[in-house]
């Protein structure tokens, strides 16, 4: 079972995660980055199904600095939530939200070992291609459908480690050719479609789509056993 721990950025800002850690010794760390409804169960169950197949996993309050305890559901009015704390975080200062996620990984470093992943749904997937590119101790990481991913400004970054992104072909917020224009400006990178809308890969959310998650999940964590050996 996953329990909160307290993580310090290095402003001295501290902020809760939920972690999990494996029952043998673990095989690699990964991060987990939130939608935009905080670190919800869906979140906290990502975190403890990693640990239950023997990786130590972490997933920070992302959305920490502007509101504490953010855990919002799927309907309507969550969603307009979620999009104003977004919105609240994306206006911080630099590093902002990346000072924490920093934070993340090097207490998943400190915890399991030097190898660290990290994965992201929606905000969090955007995220987690930011930190791709900015932030230091990573070695792999692994968006889901990142909403932004696809603007000029963050295609022009420039991942420091290996990429897997995972996009479906019927989100209506993230448009085919950005994902295309993405793929073509980072061959580098392993990007893959779905047959499916944003948000498939929560159980929890309209959206879900079972065949769709489950690939994404085994090529994921295929992905994580090749670069956090």
């Amino acid at each position: 079972m996953g329990q909160w721990t307290t993580l310090k950025s290095h402003d001295g800002f501290a902020l809760p995660a939920w972690q999990a850690a494996p029952d043998a010794p673990a095989r690699g760390a990964i991060v987990v980055l939130q939608e935009i409804f905080g670190v919800n169960a869906h979140i906290r169950a990502i975190v403890e199904r990693l640990a239950a197949r023997g990786w130590w996993a972490i997933a920070p309050a992302t959305f920490e600095r502007v509101r504490p305890g953010v855990d919002l559901g799927y309907g309507a009015s969550d969603v307009g939530v979620g999009m104003a704390l977004k919105a609240q975080i994306e206006q911080l200062p630099a590093p902002g939200v990346m000072a924490d996620i920093q934070a993340a990984i090097d207490h998943a470093a400190s915890a399991s070992g030097p190898k660290v992943g990290i994965v992201g749904f929606c905000w969090g997937g955007l995220l987690a291609w930011r930190a791709a590119a900015l932030c230091s101790g990573l070695s792999a990481a692994a968006p889901y459908y990142g909403g932004g991913m696809t603007s000029a400004a963050e295609i022009a970054r420039q991942p420091r480690v290996p990429v897997l992104a995972h996009f479906g072909r019927r989100d209506k917020h993230i448009p085919l050719s950005g994902v295309q224009q993405l793929a073509a400006a980072h061959p580098e990178a392993e990007v893959h479609l779905y047959d499916a809308d944003h948000g498939f890969n929560c159980d929890m959310r309209a959206s879900y789509d079972e065949a769709s998650a489950v690939r994404a999940r085994d090529r994921t964590l295929a992905f994580f056993d090749r670069h956090l050996r």
